[in-house]
């Protein structure tokens, strides 16, 4: 058999096996707002699924001041999808604190990447993949310049007090320095009070769009879209754009308004999905599935109710790495917003709740070499990293017990789950009490012993979360070689 004949062996015996046992839904992220009046206790949840096969671990990033002449270099670079050139834009002179998931690679951006997370005033932000339609990719220049996902993501995390400022800002710095595209991208941007969905198109055109969320909005989103949108945007306190968003569209052919229909920017702008055999339905259908779920049970919708939503297998897929919910309530001092992190593929990892009063996160929850982007090719770890290297790495943890579960899904999964919702149903018991002690400290201005009960607290949950992880690891291993054995890597096949 020849060399070429034995790897087509080799795939097509691969692509049997995962058409026959691959119950995923096509990949890319899911997002997820709840508006203040239709939950239990008055809070805005904003959650994500974040889809990137690389490493994942959790920063805090702190309050910092910067010298006048501070530089923030953003964009694409020649090894990303839509390849660009790095371009510097000013900083301002204070940056806020922030929690953050941060990971090592998507579409080929320069790492540290990251989608948001929560700042010091309670603004939260997600992303989810939405894809610009062909012609606006291929329109993109071949160096096209810009602020990436991830840039805009990290600036409205340093710089907005308010989830309007973060879409102002966010919205600014594409009118003035470009959007670098890895082929469309929408960012849902929330506070205590209200929500916005800000989509990013394809194109180098500066193209953005924006709508509000209200207090009595339930939306899933996978991908992002806006939808109809009105033409006197710029007097409408619900809606944001570029200024040339209707002019472009009319331009290029893309809508007419003498047809005397809405300018609806997904029809403008998106993808055309009846083009695409690409899951589209199954996607659109779920969706509506989720929203229902979440609207039947309003005004008593609760994190857990979320929890749930990030954990459908119609909303994962083999690059789902991470989950995260925002809690944000305008009856609790800032310290007490929370950010619950599922570090690992969500259905197979615990939320734990990160208060944005934590000092930091276990050396665990920190950066190590696992899928970690240019880490294969490194021959000698510097002494620097050795020592947290020397500590497990809870999102590989999380993703052995992810694999295991994976390996046998019927069997696993109900047990796996029953055992993190009655872990998570416990955090949840304890927040009051939590938040009751904190604030007390808080009250009495004893900041410092405040932020170390509260990074004591969640440091404690996060380590326990991990102990119950590695024992459902080495529980389901042992079941696994004495029931069903572990599958080797498959081979090719000999002559």
């Amino acid at each position: 058999m020849s060399l070429i004949a034995m790897s087509m062996a080799f795939l097509a015996a691969v692509n049997i096996f995962a058409a026959a046992n691959d119950s995923f839904e096509p990949k890319h992220c899911t997002g997820v707002y709840v508006g203040k009046n239709f939950t239990a206790d008055g809070s805005v949840l904003l959650g994500q699924l974040g889809d990137e096969n690389s490493s994942h671990w959790i920063e805090v990033i702190p309050h910092r001041t910067w010298e006048p002449d501070a530089v923030l270099s953003v964009g694409a670079d020649k090894e990303a999808n839509f390849p660009g050139v790095r371009i510097e834009i000013p900083q301002v002179a204070e940056t806020h604190k922030y929690v953050t998931v941060r990971y090592s690679e998507y579409k080929g951006f320069l790492p540290p990447l990251e989608n948001g997370g929560l700042n010091e005033f309670g603004v939260s932000v997600v992303d989810v993949w939405s894809p610009s339609r062909k012609e606006l990719e291929e329109m993109t220049p071949k160096e096209q310049k810009g602020l990436s996902y991830s840039d805009e993501a990290r600036v409205a995390m340093e710089r907005a007090k308010t989830a309007r400022e973060a879409v102002e800002i966010i919205g600014g710095l594409i009118d003035q320095y470009g959007h670098a595209t890895y082929g469309g991208n929408v960012h849902l941007v929330a506070d205590a009070e209200e929500g916005w969905i800000i989509e990013e198109f394809a194109g180098g055109q500066g193209l953005w769009a924006a709508k509000r969320l209200g207090p009595d909005d339930v939306l899933v989103i996978r991908p992002g879209h806006i939808g109809e949108f009105p033409l006197d945007y710029k007097d409408n306190p619900n809606y944001m754009g570029s200024d040339h968003l209707v002019s472009f569209a009319i331009e290029k052919g893309w809508y007419d308004p003498a047809e005397g229909r809405p300018f609806n920017v997904s029809e403008a702008y998106e993808l055309d999905w009846n083009t695409e055999k690409s899951g589209h339905q199954r996607r659109v259908s779920s969706v509506i599935q989720a929203e229902k779920s979440l609207l039947d049970i309003a005004p008593k919708i609760t994190i857990h109710d979320v929890f749930r939503i990030l954990r459908d297998r119609k909303f994962l897929n083999r690059g789902t790495k991470y989950g995260q919910v925002a809690q944000l309530r305008s009856d609790m001092p800032k310290e007490l917003a929370v950010l619950w992190i599922a570090i690992g593929p969500p259905e197979a990892s615990v939320f734990i709740p990160f208060y944005f009063g934590v000092a930091g996160v276990p050396l665990e929850y920190n950066e190590h070499r696992y899928l970690t982007k240019g880490e294969a090719l490194r021959m000698e770890l510097p002494r620097e990293r050795q020592g947290q290297e020397t500590t497990a790495y809870a999102y590989r943890i999380y993703d052995r017990l992810f694999m295991l579960v994976d390996e046998h899904y019927d069997e696993f999964h109900p047990e796996v789950i029953e055992t993190f919702r009655a872990f998570e149903e416990k955090l949840f018991s304890q927040q009051g009490d939590v938040e009751a002690i904190a604030s007390q400290l808080i009250q009495a201005k004893k900041f410092d012993l405040a932020e170390r009960f509260l990074t004591y607290y969640c440091a404690t949950e996060a380590m326990e979360g991990l102990r119950v992880a590695s024992g459902l690891s080495d529980s389901l291993e042992i079941r696994t070689k004495l029931r069903f054995k572990i599958r080797p890597l498959p081979h090719i096949p000999k002559e």
